[in-house]
């Protein structure tokens, strides 16, 4: 009821509305106004209303657009990017060694008895076969003596035992003796015979462990070390006892130094390589080696190649057991690439390099690294040379965030000659 008492009274008010605004007609009746005019002034207040409602929404969608596209853009991290150095063809390798001496060998005693005497000290330059000292075993000689007295009374038995043997060898021929004796006495001669040579033998013997109380330099070389002295029991460890060296001697005029090399570089560690060696001992100079040989094995605990490089001492400068820096030339057939040690980054997948693509967005690559120069690093695997290499990625960077590009020219130690050959 309320709806159409509501619906009465507009119709009352329209109705009196059009009859104040009714103009009388020549005719006497009144005339209404165009409706198309309430129309208008309606639609012209929507316009307005509209263009006024626009005009402060429109501004304000833009501006919050370009807030936005402001926001992007400033949330973008700025990044300088650089391009890989390609590394040398031939390229040097530093790797730490140790010196030995291409022979070193302990003197022993192969018999008892007590230093008589020694010849030479730490530090003595030998040749082959000098005396270095001399043991007194009085038991050995007398050992020798009887050996000797038992074979002069075997050999004695057995001149009679020839001599009989060899008449009964003429009695049987005119049948003065029976086969039987003949037969024993050729027996007792031969029997007679072994044990001459079996005491042949061990006069022999004993004549060595005799020859053994002067020991002798088994190589040219240096006595570097004296563990004996005159008076002291010198024990063969043949008894059982524990054998002690009296001399230590090392070759020294050509040196070895055993180096290990990364089994990245393994295929180009060949022999015939030469090989700079350095020491802190001799500042500036460098002494020249050769590869001679490898071991052709990796060591599965280090996945390095033991390699041997020999090195001449004929002017005896270098002591064995030093420590030496060693210069290692290879020729590497496979490129590699130097870009920063900051491009580096270290995630639980493994080692990755951020590489901005030509939209402007990040892509993580698994890479291999090899050598380490300290601000720049060597890769083996995972570039190609076109990459741009973000130099100095933020550790939150992920695959496909949105960059802000620089551009700046480095230079990499390929470029400036480190690692090359020299």
């Amino acid at each position: 009821m309320t709806n159409d008492a509501e619906q009465r009274s507009t119709n009352h008010l329209t109705r009196s509305v059009e009859g104040s605004n009714s103009i009388p007609t020549p005719g006497g009746a009144p005339r209404k106004s165009s409706s198309g005019r309430s129309v208008a002034m309606l639609l012209i207040a929507v316009v307005v209303v509209g263009f006024l409602v626009i005009s402060g929404i429109v501004p304000r969608l833009r501006s919050r657009k370009a807030l936005a596209a402001e926001t992007n853009e400033l949330a973008a991290p700025t990044v300088l990017v650089i391009q890989p150095k390609r590394g040398a063809p031939s390229q040097e390798i530093l790797l730490p060694g140790n010196i030995q001496a291409f022979v070193d060998a302990p003197i022993y005693a192969r018999t008892n008895g007590y230093l008589k005497r020694w010849y030479f000290d730490i530090g003595s330059h030998v040749k082959q076969g000098q005396l270095l000292a001399e043991i007194e075993s009085p038991e050995v000689d007398q050992q020798l003596s009887q050996a000797q007295a038992d074979l002069g009374t075997v050999t004695a038995n057995l001149h009679l035992s020839q001599i009989t043997a060899d008449r009964f060898s003429d009695l049987i021929k005119q049948d003065a003796v029976s086969q039987q004796e003949t037969d024993n006495a050729v027996s007792d001669l031969a029997s007679r015979n072994t044990a001459v040579k079996s005491a042949q033998a061990n006069v022999d013997r004993l004549k060595q462990l005799v020859s053994f109380e002067k020991v002798y330099a088994p190589f040219d070389g240096v006595v570097t070390a004296r563990n004996t002295d005159i008076g002291q029991l010198i024990d063969s460890g043949a008894s059982g006892g524990q054998a002690r060296s009296l001399f230590q001697v090392a070759a020294i005029n050509k040196l070895r130094v055993f180096i290990s090399v990364p089994q990245i570089y393994s295929q180009a560690a060949t022999p015939g390589l030469k090989a700079d060696l350095t020491f802190a001992e001799f500042p500036g100079r460098r002494f020249q080696g050769t590869l001679v040989r490898t071991s052709r094995s990796i060591d599965p605990t280090a996945r390095t190649l033991n390699v041997e490089v020999d090195v001449d001492n004929s002017k005896g400068e270098l002591l064995p057991g030093a420590y030496t820096e060693v210069h290692l030339k290879l020729k590497e057939d496979i490129p590699t690439m130097t870009i920063p040690v900051s491009a580096l980054l270290f995630r639980k997948e493994g080692l990755r390099v951020a590489v901005a693509k030509s939209n402007n967005t990040a892509e993580l690559e698994p890479v291999t690294l090899g050598r380490d120069f300290g601000d720049f690093a060597e890769i083996t695997t995972g570039l190609t040379g076109q990459e741009r290499i973000i130099a100095n990625p933020p550790d939150s960077i992920i695959d496909g965030e949105r960059l802000n590009i620089q551009t700046e020219k480095r230079q990499g130690p390929a470029a400036t000659g480190q690692g090359g050959e020299k």
